[in-house]
C-alpha cells in the first residue's frame, strides 16, 4: 500500500510524470544502454528497443500501476503485474537488476522533469518504483521456483528433429532436449524464450509460443519470418529461417505465460489471425486428446489459404472432434477453398452461451474480435488474449 503522504504527491504530480513518459523511457533507455551495453546482450530486444515498442510497454506500465496504487489502494494490478512477470522470467530476469533499472529510471525522471523532482517528489515516485519491483521479484521468484531453474538460469540445449514448411513465410521446429531428459510441464498457450547469437556475436531472445499439445517430451515452434516493410527486418525470425536445420541445437527457456488454456466443460472459442494461430492449434490439439467433447468454435483470418500456416492440421483435428466448428476468413482466396471473405465479422456467427474465448493476433484484430464477443454476450472477464511482443493494450486497460 502507498502511504499517505506518497500517495498525495504521486496523485498531484501523476500528471506531469505521465505526459513526460516518452521522453523519460527514451532518455531513460538510451542512458542505460550507452552505459551498460552488455545488458543488450542476452537480455533486451533491440528490435522492440528500434521500434519504440519497449518504451510504450514500460511507459504505460509506470503510469497503469501508480493510478491503479491511488484508486485501489487495497489491492494490486494482479494481471498487469503477472503478464510482466512471466516475460521478466523467460529471458531470466534477476533481482539485482531492478537495482540497475532504478539507477536509470530516475536520473531520466530528473533530467526531464528537473526542478519539478523535490526529494519528497522523488521519494514518493521511488515508493511506487519499489512497491511495483517487490511484488514482481516475489512473482518471479515463485515462477522460477515452479519451473525449477535458478533465477537466470534458465538455458536448455533442444535438438531439431523436424523442420517443417507450413506456408512461403512460417516454418515449424519440432525439438526434443538434447540431453535426453524428459521435458519440463507445460501448458497449452505458454511460451518459451529462444536465445541465439546474431552474426554480429550479439545475442538476443525471443518469445515463441508453444504450438503443439503440451503433454508429450516433444514441443514445437511455429516461426514466422517477420518482413519490416519499411522498417529492419525480425533478425532472430529470419536467422532461424535461414540457418537453422534438422540436427541443430537451439537454446531454450522453460515454458511461461499467464494466458494458459483452462480444463473445463465449458464451450471455447479459439479467435485468431496471422501467426496468432499459434497457441490456438495447441489449445486445440490439447482439447483433442484431453476432452474432445468439449465444444470448441475455431476462428481465424488470414491473407489467404496459402498463409493459414497449420490450417491442415486444424481442419484435420476439427473434422474429427465432434463439438468443433472451424470457421475462416481470407482477404484473398476465399472463394476457391470455400471460406469467408475479407476481414473476420463475427455479427451472423453464432457464439456458443457460456463460452470462454482466447485471442491471439494483431492488436486491432484482437480489440474488434473482443468488441464482437462482448456484444454477443461474452462478459469481459471470459475473453483473455495473448499479445506477441510488450503488451501495450493491457496497460492502457489498466490505467
Amino acid at each position: 500500500m502507498l502511504s499517505a503522504e506518497s500517495a498525495e504527491l504521486v496523485r498531484a504530480t501523476l500528471p506531469a510524470v505521465g505526459g513526460s513518459l516518452e521522453q523519460i523511457t527514451t532518455r531513460f533507455y538510451g542512458t542505460m544502454f550507452s552505459e551498460r551495453p552488455d545488458l543488450l546482450d542476452g537480455l533486451f530486444n533491440r528490435g522492440n528497443q528500434a521500434s519504440g515498442v519497449q518504451r510504450q510497454a514500460l511507459a504505460g506500465s509506470i503510469a497503469s500501476f501508480a493510478t491503479w496504487l491511488l484508486e485501489n489502494p487495497d489491492s494490486r494490478p494482479d494481471a498487469l503485474l503477472d503478464r510482466i512477470a512471466h516475460k521478466h522470467v523467460s529471458v531470466g530476469i534477476t533481482d539485482d537488476q531492478y537495482v540497475i533499472v532504478h539507477k536509470y529510471l530516475f536520473g531520466a525522471i530528473a533530467h526531464v522533469l528537473g526542478d519539478a523532482v523535490t526529494p519528497e517528489v522523488a521519494a514518493a515516485w521511488d515508493e511506487v518504483y519499489w512497491l511495483m519491483a517487490g511484488a514482481l521479484i516475489a512473482q518471479e521468484a515463485r515462477l522460477y521456483q515452479a519451473a525449477g531453474v535458478r533465477p537466470g538460469q534458465n538455458w536448455r540445449a533442444w535438438r531439431v528433429t523436424d523442420r517443417r514448411e507450413e506456408t512461403a513465410d512460417t516454418v515449424s521446429f519440432v525439438l526434443r532436449p538434447a540431453d535426453g531428459g524428459p521435458a519440463p510441464e507445460a501448458r497449452a498457450g505458454q511460451y518459451v524464450s529462444v536465445s541465439k547469437v546474431m552474426p554480429d556475436g550479439v545475442r538476443q531472445l525471443r518469445q515463441y509460443t508453444l504450438s503443439s499439445a503440451p503433454g508429450e517430451d516433444e514441443r514445437r515452434i511455429t516461426v514466422k519470418r517477420v518482413d519490416g516493410e519499411g522498417a529492419p527486418d525480425g533478425e532472430m525470425s529470419n536467422l532461424l529461417h535461414a540457418t537453422v536445420r534438422v540436427g541443430d541445437e537451439l537454446e531454450l527457456s522453460p515454458p511461461f505465460g499467464d494466458i494458459v488454456l483452462e480444463d473445463s466443460d465449458r464451450p471455447l472459442v479459439l479467435a485468431s489471425a496471422g501467426v496468432g494461430v499459434t497457441p490456438m492449434a495447441a489449445m486445440l490439439a490439447h482439447v483433442a486428446s484431453t476432452t474432445p467433447e468439449r465444444e470448441v468454435l475455431v476462428l481465424h483470418a488470414d491473407r489467404s489459404p496459402a498463409d493459414h500456416a497449420l490450417r491442415g492440421e486444424t481442419l484435420e483435428l476439427a473434422a474429427k472432434l465432434p463439438a468443433t466448428r472451424a470457421l475462416f476468413w481470407y482477404e484473398n482466396g476465399a472463394e476457391e477453398s470455400g471460406d469467408r471473405t475479407g476481414l473476420m465479422d463475427l455479427s451472423g456467427v453464432e457464439i456458443p452461451a457460456g463460452a470462454q474465448a482466447y485471442l491471439c493476433g494483431p492488436l486491432e484484430f484482437m480489440r474488434g474480435a473482443r468488441t464482437d464477443l462482448l456484444r454477443a454476450g461474452v462478459p469481459a472477464r471470459d475473453v483473455k488474449y495473448e499479445v506477441f511482443g510488450p503488451d501495450l493494450w493491457l496497460a492502457d486497460a489498466t490505467a
